[in-house]
């Protein structure tokens, strides 16, 4: 295997594990690397997808010990059944538009020009949510969520389906402005992302499994690897974060880099690929 393309891989990878859970986008980055890598062809976006199961597995460490006791209490508590039935109701908007039009979003709008928009976009949604007044707030915690929130958040979850609106930007804000507290909207954001980019993951594997071969296990090896470690650190940061920040500077951020993208386009200082 070429080492410049592990590397490439590496790079992307850590990318992919850094963003994924902030609301800034994993996907609309990965374009934007991808894009300055030369790491953009069919089988690299079959990539991008998959080294999200990396992402998630350090979600699924750090609330094992919640998972877990979700699991033993199928049978006996009440509150398990109601979360698991709330995941699976969140979940299931992404399926059914994900099948739907999941082909002509990646033919059409996977550009950095359409990623910079958005990263704008949401920037401005991020610091009009966080203007909202505390006595919105309506939900304090996942467990107290009932299944017509799950499935609001589920249905906002499906606008990242436009690359640079961000999953997670996606979710906890629309979260966050549909009644649910911070640290609620962000614990069922991550909650929702198990079966969301599991199931993303796979199907694409499998759907595209012509473009791949036994050869690039080494690729998607380090991929996954640099996802997880990387995405593991930043869960534990921002769960630390959320308990007294607001996402404001995520806003600017997502402002500044998207006027940076379209400036640089716009000047032709950098030849984004789309």
């Amino acid at each position: 295997m070429d080492v410049v393309l592990l590397i490439k891989a590496a790079l992307m990878g850590i990318v992919e594990g850094l963003t994924e859970f902030l609301p800034i986008s994993s996907t609309g980055h990965l374009i934007l690397a991808g894009s300055l890598l030369g790491f953009d062809d069919d089988k690299s976006k079959v990539f991008d997808i998959a080294i999200q199961t990396g992402a998630i597995l350090a979600v699924i460490i750090v609330y094992w010990q919640r998972l877990r006791d979700t699991a033993a209490g199928l049978g006996s508590d009440a509150r398990a059944r109601r979360f698991v039935l709330n995941v699976a109701i969140g979940f299931l908007p992404a399926v059914v538009l994900g099948l739907l039009f999941g082909k002509a979003i990646k033919a059409h709008l996977f550009t950095p020009t359409v990623v910079a928009s958005t990263f704008i976009l949401g920037g401005l949604i991020i610091l009009w949510a966080e203007r909202r007044p505390p006595s919105a707030v309506r939900v304090q915690d996942v467990d107290q969520m009932g299944p017509l929130d799950a499935l609001k958040v589920g249905l906002v979850q499906c606008l990242a389906m436009v690359p640079g609106t961000s999953r997670s930007g996606a979710t906890i804000i629309g979260g966050m402005l549909l009644g649910l507290s911070r640290k609620a909207a962000t614990d069922f954001s991550f909650f929702l992302a198990i079966p969301t980019l599991i199931g993303a993951g796979l199907y694409s594997l499998y759907k595209e499994r012509a473009l791949l071969s036994a050869a690039d296990i080494p690729l998607f090896g380090v991929g996954l690897l640099f996802s997880f470690v990387s995405a593991w650190i930043c869960v534990r940061w921002l769960l630390r974060y959320i308990s007294s920040h607001s996402f404001v500077p995520f806003a600017w951020y997502r402002i500044a880099f998207g006027i940076v993208v379209l400036a640089t386009a716009w000047s032709g200082l950098v030849v984004w690929a789309d």
